[in-house]
């Protein structure tokens, strides 16, 4: 006769211990808050790759642009000094590039002023984050 070994009695699953949860939890927020710093970080990279390509292209952009201004502020100069006395128009030719040089400075550090480097999305979830956990632990 054979014997059936016997059937295997089922097991009650052990119900975690509120320390155990309350660990769980804060390696999640600690897991939580690691990931926003990575991001955070990701995010300032990229940021920056992409100014300084755009920084390039502008630098080269502004190299050609000095040459063409120069080259016609002489061609101004010179048909000016059909008119007046040569030095006289050089005098007239730079002091409106000196007024555009004013204006142009002017406008970029108002602009400059609204320029902000910090990462505002991860910033805005962190603090998210931290609000989260500050009710999680009351």
């Amino acid at each position: 006769m054979s014997t059936l070994p016997p059937e295997p009695q089922p097991t009650s699953p052990e119900e975690p211990s509120v320390g155990q949860l309350l660990s769980e939890v804060l390696s999640d927020v600690q897991k939580l808050f690691r990931q926003e710093v990575e991001l955070a970080k990701t995010e300032v990279r990229e940021e920056a790759a992409k100014a300084g390509k755009a920084g390039g292209l502008l630098g080269g952009a502004g190299f050609a642009g000095v040459m063409v201004a120069l080259f016609v502020s002489l061609t101004v100069m010179f048909a000016l000094g059909n008119i007046m006395d040569l030095s006289l128009a050089a005098l007239l030719v730079t002091v409106v590039w000196g007024a555009v040089g004013a204006v142009l400075f002017t406008r970029g550090r108002a602009q400059w002023r609204e320029v902000s480097p910090k990462p505002e999305q991860t910033v805005e979830t962190l603090k998210e984050d931290a609000q989260w956990a500050r009710r999680l632990k009351s």
